[in-house]
């Protein structure tokens, strides 16, 4: 496993900063290797909600959390929404003496829960899989062609990341969509996320995406939500003020990692690569997240106008605007 230097500052920054930090991102990213480096040497105890044995351990939460001290780190939080009223309890008492780091990986319910429940006593950290500053530059085609991925990137060869992204789809499909308690058919979803993956770095129009699907507009809308909130779909947000040029006021929607956009589009090697219609859009979602991993800000939006002046990417960063 590669060292994830700036990402561990980050979530100890964060826990030095909160009684409740939560390390947000899709699975297999590499969030619970992360969180057992920060727990060895220090007080703490893990809580894993898919080990049945850790479930029943939290079966009556209250009386078993009331106990620790030191570090709590609970991995798969979003299985267990009814704990964030619990630690909100629980960190406002004198007496208390953990902090609590929860790990998840689905995104809209969790963070609206927890601000809910939390307000005050929470932070954030987004982590990602592998960024250009932890692979090394030297390794940018390697990262660009598999993605960010652990299991992906630092397979024996692209034929051994393929076949691991093509099991991670899959997976994510069958099991972990239904484990939220999303009822969609699997191979619906998978048609509308190939569909996306064609669309890659192209402004959303749910009308024609909803015909390919012969679906309503709502239900594509549905999708793409259940992706984006996944940390599989990055859905980014236009910029515009009134000014007299006509700007573009749809989303723009990317695949976050490049392994999985290219899984999707059955490109499996560099040579794929090169010669595939959507290589400008694939460099242009690669390049707009390895920026946005090193801004460590969720201010992200792009602009553009009808008359074809654009900005890929402007962030907002201590009330300041950044385009590139």
């Amino acid at each position: 496993m590669l060292p994830r230097l700036d990402s561990t500052a980050r979530v100890l920054a964060t826990l030095d900063a909160n009684p409740v930090s939560a390390l947000l991102g899709p699975r297999q990213c590499g969030k619970t290797t992360l969180a057992r480096q920060i727990t060895t040497g220090r007080p703490s105890e893990f809580f894993d909600l898919e080990n049945p044995v850790d479930r029943q351990r939290l079966s009556a939460p209250m009386t078993v959390l009331e106990k620790l001290s030191g570090l709590v780190v609970i991995d798969e939080v979003q299985r267990r929404p009814d704990l964030f009223e619990l630690l909100r309890v629980l960190v406002d008492r004198d007496e208390n003496r953990a902090h609590f780091l929860l790990l998840g990986s689905a995104s809209p319910g969790l963070i609206r829960g927890a601000s809910e429940s939390l307000a005050g006593r929470i932070g954030f950290v987004d982590l990602s899989g592998f960024t250009l500053d932890e692979t090394g530059v030297e390794k940018q085609d390697r990262l660009w062609l598999r993605g960010g991925f652990p299991r992906s990137f630092l397979a024996d060869d692209d034929a051994a990341s393929l076949a691991w992204r093509d099991d991670f789809i899959r997976t994510f499909l069958e099991r972990d969509i239904p484990q939220l308690g999303i009822s969609v058919p699997a191979e619906t979803i998978r048609r509308f996320w190939t569909m996306v993956a064609h669309y890659h770095g192209q402004t959303w129009n749910a009308a024609q995406l909803a015909r390919s699907l012969g679906a309503s507009e709502k239900t594509a809308r549905r999708y793409l939500d259940v992706l984006a909130g996944t940390f599989m779909v990055r859905v980014l947000p236009p910029w515009f003020e009134n000014v007299s040029k006509r700007q573009v006021k749809a989303p723009k929607v990317y695949l976050r990692d490049p392994g999985l956009l290219h899984a999707l589009l059955q490109i499996r090697t560099s040579r794929d690569l090169e010669s595939h219609p959507k290589l400008g859009a694939s460099w242009e979602g690669f390049a707009l997240e390895q920026v946005i991993s090193q801004l460590d800000t969720r201010d992200t939006y792009f602009w553009a106008t009808h008359g074809g002046a654009k900005l890929d990417l402007l962030v907002l960063i201590g009330g300041k605007r950044y385009g590139f």
